[in-house]
């Protein structure tokens, strides 16, 4: 299990990745959100699927992610602004640590995303804790740019 940083972006991860990938002079996988099948009641536009759903930018033996948060999540987590667009992500945990950990964080904050299996992540939910930092799990993070990338 590892924490790190994770920038959340409101439909420029592609400018934000460019920009960061030339200044730290790192390494990028990327995914768009177009990969993962769509879901005939709610596709997702065109410019949506062109959205970054996950990336990681590899740096002097760091790890920065970034992704865009649609518009339609938006409704659920709040609107991606300065002081909301960093948090702090725990990935590549074991789904049971992950679920305490999770239960842990939630009391007395406000769960966005109760942790559950989702297809990209065998461990996946993000919450706001008491003290209003938002935090997400993803037990599979690196397996998935892996196997995608």
């Amino acid at each position: 299990m590892k924490t790190i940083a994770y920038l959340q972006c409101n439909g420029n991860a592609n400018e934000v990745l460019a920009f960061y990938e030339t200044a730290l002079q790192a390494t990028i996988k990327k995914v768009s959100f177009g990969v993962l099948p769509q879901d005939p009641s709610a596709p997702l536009s065109t410019d949506e699927q062109d959205m970054i759903m996950e990336s990681r930018l590899m740096f002097s033996d760091n790890v920065l992610m970034v992704s865009d948060v649609l518009p339609s999540m938006q409704a659920v987590t709040g609107e991606v602004r300065v002081g909301t667009n960093v948090l702090i992500s725990i990935i590549d945990g074991d789904p049971d640590t992950n679920k305490t950990i999770f239960t842990n964080l939630s009391k007395g904050g406000t769960i966005i995303m109760p942790i559950s299996s989702v297809p990209w992540s065998s461990s996946f939910g993000m919450l706001i804790d008491q003290f209003g930092v938002m935090w997400k799990f993803n037990s599979d993070a690196s397996s998935f740019l892996d196997n995608l990338v």
